[in-house]
């Protein structure tokens, strides 16, 4: 029996877990405007499809902002930037 892939978003990974981008979604639940600005921008700062990240820190207190690696850059993002990126978690 095979299982499917277990994706969640970005900014539910927990400090010092990795995973692998699988998707930037336009919109997210709840947000009032399209996203498409948003999620084009992650694309150029590197969060594409395949491509490796790692959660390094969140910030205190309520966990704003997130310092995440990916490739050989790190990025601090919003929680609600971090909601648009779904992953595989390693």
């Amino acid at each position: 029996m095979t299982h499917a892939p277990t994706l969640m978003k970005l900014d539910a990974l927990a400090a010092g877990k990795s995973g692998t981008v699988v998707h930037i979604a336009p919109t997210v639940p709840g947000q009032l405007d399209d996203g498409v600005d948003l999620a084009r921008r992650l694309m150029e700062l590197g969060f594409v499809p395949g491509e490796r990240i790692r959660m390094l820190k969140r910030g205190l207190p309520g966990g704003d902002p997130l310092a995440i690696k990916v490739g050989n850059a790190t990025f601090a993002l919003r929680r609600f930037e971090a909601a648009h990126i779904s992953i595989q978690p390693e």
